[in-house]
């Protein structure tokens, strides 16, 4: 804050807000899929640091995670860190194997701003990230969605979609587990906002890739889930699942049938689709068409015609993460709402 024209000065830094906690129903509140996305194609080109995450074994079987990103723009004068810690064998106890937290802090003072679930917030980022994607990849007229996968990502990706795609008027649900399927179908169409369209599950996955305008993956799958041969023609195939050169959730015939797109340059070693296809020669790294950035920008083009296929495969950034925090952050400023 200036005074009387001058530079902020410790007056000023000492009447900043104080910190403020933001749970997972407050941010609930805050973020919306559409005001995500569109916040996220306005400062996603922002020149915005992130070195490589951090991983850290704390147990044999668990580990912590250290995301770091700060802004070099006057405009988001922000430094953020999210904090992920994974014990897979959780599950023994009834619990979620990740929990995460983010802190956010002013780049020019230093002082702690916020602290929020990251959890939430990590679901929110990532299924916006790839409905923006789809906003240049997939075809304007899209109608079904095939979701693949029914975890707590899958609703925040169909409600995603749904945001860029209002005309989509069907959405078919797979998992292994079918009855999981079914719930989340079952769920969803007596919430807001599904008003006009129809959700379903269906059991056989060879049945509905081929249905899908939009395919999206979000599974731990280590087996090829989607066979290229079987999506139609046009269709648009979201990829979010894989982290780790292990995870593969599409064939090498759906990686060399699109054009791909990746969110950042770490899907190119950490993303099993692609991984593999390199060192199996399918496709080379210049085969890569461009990331969310450039189709931002308008650097690379991104859907040309209704019947190709395309591909964006995603593994998520602290850029994207700290995009997010500073949303959720000034919106519960504006509006005074926090806890």
């Amino acid at each position: 804050m200036a005074i009387n024209g001058d530079k902020a000065n410790p007056t000023s830094a000492a009447a900043a807000p104080p910190t403020v906690f933001i749970s997972t129903a407050t941010l609930r509140r805050l973020l919306t899929h559409a005001s995500l996305i569109r916040h996220l194609h306005s400062t996603l080109s922002t020149n915005i640091q992130s070195p490589v995450r951090h991983s850290h074994e704390t147990t044999p079987s668990s580990s912590l995670l250290l995301m770091p990103s700060w802004s070099l723009s006057p405009s988001l004068p922000y430094v953020g860190v999210k904090l992920v810690t994974h014990h897979p064998n959780n599950s023994a106890l009834n619990l979620p194997g990740v929990h995460a937290s983010y802190v956010l802090f002013n780049s020019l003072t230093g002082q702690t701003l916020a602290t929020m679930d990251a959890t939430e917030l990590t679901l929110y980022r990532t299924s916006c990230v790839s409905a923006l994607a789809s906003k240049f990849l997939s075809r304007e007229n899209s109608e079904t969605l095939v979701m693949i996968g029914a975890g707590s990502l899958a609703p925040h990706l169909i409600r995603a979609h749904l945001a860029v795609r209002p005309g989509l008027k069907r959405v078919i649900i797979w998992n292994r587990t079918v009855g999981k399927a079914q719930s989340l179908a079952e769920k969803l169409q007596n919430e807001s906002g599904f008003e006009g369209v129809i959700l379903e599950s269906n059991g056989s996955l060879e049945g509905v890739v081929g249905l899908g305008d939009i395919v999206s993956c979000a599974t731990n799958s280590e087996t090829p889930l989607v066979k290229g041969g079987e999506l139609k023609e046009g269709a648009h195939l979201d990829l979010v699942g894989s982290f780790k050169p292990s995870m593969k959730e599409c064939d090498d015939e759906a990686i060399k049938k699109g054009r791909v797109f990746i969110d950042n340059e770490a899907a190119l070693v950490e993303s099993g689709e692609l991984v593999g296809a390199f060192e199996r020669g399918v496709i080379t790294r210049d085969d890569i068409r461009g990331d969310l950035v450039e189709l931002i920008k308008g650097e690379k083009n991104g859907r040309k015609s209704q019947e190709e296929t395309t591909v964006f495969k995603s593994v998520g950034s602290a850029a994207v993460d700290l995009l997010t925090a500073q949303l959720v952050y000034e919106t519960c400023i504006k509006n005074q709402v926090h806890g």
